[in-house]
């Protein structure tokens, strides 16, 4: 399935996404700066680029798996979502769990965007859920330590 996604350079040295391989999930987003970001710290990282999504879609903004093993180095509110109304820059917050300063530099590789369908929910409010073997045990019901 084909799915048709508007893109506009704001800047100059921006680079389009692209996927590393036919059929890879992610498009590889670019960094149009040079960034310092201190151990610990966060940084909101440009891309240069703006989008308009297809009507019931999102673009989901993910880490790069390669930065966070060597760097841990990763996207602070992953994933972050991109609605389609949304027609500003996209910007990636990176975080550095790492023990030194993390250098990116311009035209990097930074993160990755995923396009997704959305579907459009309806709530409907009741007074009694269905009831299940889970039941209402949260976190660690599973049993795994």
């Amino acid at each position: 399935m084909n799915v048709e996604v508007k893109i506009k350079r704001m800047h100059e040295d921006a680079m389009l996404p692209m996927q590393a391989n036919p059929g890879d999930a992610g498009m590889d987003l670019y960094s149009i700066e040079t960034v310092e970001i201190p151990a610990g710290g966060t940084k909101l990282i440009k891309t240069g680029i703006q989008i308009e999504l297809p009507k019931g879609t999102e673009a989901q903004i993910r880490p790069r798996s390669g930065l966070a093993l060597k760097h841990s180095i990763t996207v602070l509110n992953s994933p972050g979502t991109i609605d389609e109304g949304y027609r500003g820059e996209i910007g990636v917050i990176l975080i550095n769990h790492g023990q030194n300063t993390f250098l990116v530099e311009k035209s990097m590789r930074i993160a990755q965007m995923v396009i997704q369908f959305v579907p459009t929910i309806q709530l409907l409010e009741v007074n009694e859920l269905s009831q299940t073997v889970r039941g209402t045990s949260g976190f660690g019901a599973s049993g795994t330590k």
